[in-house]
């Protein structure tokens, strides 16, 4: 029996884009998030944690210490999705949901990442409204996918860097949340980390400055500075 790949959070059929195919497909609008209704935590870059900081808990999670956006305390809850598919005006949108339905994957035999879509998508659709490609060239709408799918691959590079910077630090620390909501209801996480920040500011002072110039040091505060968003979490979910 042949083993499938796990695909990624909410893709099912990606393949990869082409005009032949989709010349005659188009992308629905206006986006409806929906499709992310049921993640009660997705990926997060390090570029983002200054603007998702605001609203979004971030932590770390799982052996590779990946950053996560945790959008809900139950799982397959996601809080900041409507019953109507919108996102929460007053909330960040992690770049890993906004660039649904599109997605780099790697073509081995090419050696190179090639653009694709999901076209188990809701978004996807038939018709020309909103195309992809038009006269066998890729319209505004699939140049931005492509552009916006090449720096996301870019930044999760730079995150790579970062989590191994505190790994080999030692600067993550495991916790455990036991929420008591207002409904009486008592949900726990557990298997996440968080930068000790202790730790963190007694790192030596070169050591310091090469964080700040790599933006390790702003990703760092800017984590910290999210674990208040734990409050605002907890109203959402009671």
């Amino acid at each position: 029996m042949t083993n499938r790949p796990t695909l990624p959070l909410f893709y099912k059929q990606p393949r990869l884009m082409q005009a032949a195919v989709d010349e005659a497909m188009s992308l629905r609008v206006p986006t409806h998030y929906g499709f992310a209704a049921g993640a009660h935590a997705v990926p997060l870059v390090m570029g983002e944690f200054a603007a998702a900081c605001r609203s979004i808990p971030i932590l770390f999670a799982g052996e590779a210490a990946a950053p996560i956006a945790l959008l809900g305390l139950r799982e397959g809850q996601n809080l900041f999705v409507h019953a109507d598919g919108r996102w929460d005006e007053d909330a960040y949108i992690p770049a890993y949901v906004r660039r649904y339905p599109f997605i780099f994957l790697e073509d081995t035999e090419a050696d190179q990442l090639t653009l694709c879509v999901d076209e188990a998508a809701d978004a996807v659709v038939a018709g020309t409204e909103n195309p992809f490609f038009v006269n066998g060239a890729p319209t505004d709408l699939t140049l931005q996918a492509l552009d916006f799918a090449r720096q996301y691959q870019a930044s999760h590079a730079l995150t790579t860097g970062f989590v191994t910077a505190l790994l080999d630090g030692d600067l993550l620390t495991e916790r455990r949340a036991d929420i008591t909501l207002p409904s009486g209801e008592t949900p726990s996480l557990s298997g996440f980390r968080v930068i000790d920040e202790e730790k963190l500011n007694r790192l030596p002072v070169e050591t310091l400055a090469h964080w700040r110039d790599q933006g390790w040091l702003a990703a760092a505060y800017a984590h910290l500075i999210s674990l208040n968003d734990w409050s605002a979490l907890m109203r959402r979910a009671g």
